[in-house]
């Protein structure tokens, strides 16, 4: 059978997609399907507001946390007044960070974070973030003029997982970011920067496969192997933890 990779989706408001007959809708964007697809997994979506977690990661052999709108800033003692801020989906934050510690605490699947995810996954496990990147820099990199994506160097430390996964430690990435990792937890460690010193990637330290990015891998991944690799390995992985598990 094909490992299972829960993907976590957007709230029931953040993106909206209302209609005359239905206000509330969960939603993924399409390509994160596509690359679990490609890599030999089945993608199950992780709407927020589940309760069970034991039930779904026990369901599953993996875990995507997908992007999305900014964590609230009370999670992790920062200035919910920014003007810059997102909406923001506390239904959806309760999901990701309870997910993050239950993975870490408890069944340790291998884990994917993307954008907001890594962000969850660094506020999770006690650190910090940027509220806007922009006030950091007089230039900023990490989107293009219209707030979208744009595409964007970063450097992989060599002895880092996500090097070995990636098979590269220079990149150019798919970006839309305005926030980024400030303080970083004391679990993970810097796997990745950005040429302007932003933190791009981390890893924790003491899971078997942990990987968090700042940028969106799945955006390019059907064409840049660097990307793809992102899910493959995940994948892969996951049929490890299927195997390992079935062995008792």
């Amino acid at each position: 059978m094909k490992p299972i990779i829960a993907v976590t989706t957007y709230g029931r408001y953040e993106k909206d997609l209302a209609n005359p007959w239905y206000k509330e809708h969960f939603s993924l964007p399409a390509k994160y399907v596509d690359a679990v697809r490609r890599a030999g997994g089945i993608p199950l979506l992780l709407p927020p507001g589940e309760e069970d977690l034991t039930a779904v990661l026990t369901a599953v052999d993996g875990v995507i946390i997908s992007g999305g709108s900014d964590i609230h800033p009370d999670e992790y003692q920062g200035n919910s007044q920014h003007p810059h801020l997102t909406v923001h989906d506390l239904e959806r934050d309760k999901l990701e960070l309870a997910l993050v510690r239950h993975l870490v605490n408890g069944t340790r699947l291998p884990t994917l974070c993307i954008c907001r995810g890594v962000q969850v996954l660094n506020v999770a496990l006690g650190g910090t973030l940027h509220e806007h990147v922009a006030d950091l820099h007089s230039e900023d990199i990490h989107r293009n003029p219209e707030s979208g994506w744009a595409m964007q160097a970063v450097n992989v430390v060599p002895t880092s997982l996500l090097a070995e996964v990636m098979q590269a430690t220079a990149v150019v990435t798919s970006s839309g970011h305005h926030q980024a990792i400030k303080d970083v937890a004391p679990d993970l460690s810097v796997s990745a920067t950005a040429p302007d010193g932003i933190i791009e990637a981390v890893e924790h330290r003491g899971m078997p496969w942990m990987l968090g990015v700042q940028w969106h891998p799945e955006v390019t991944a059907a064409a840049d192997p660097t990307q793809q690799r992102l899910f493959d390995e995940l994948v892969q992985e996951a049929a490890r933890y299927r195997a390992r598990r079935a062995a008792g």
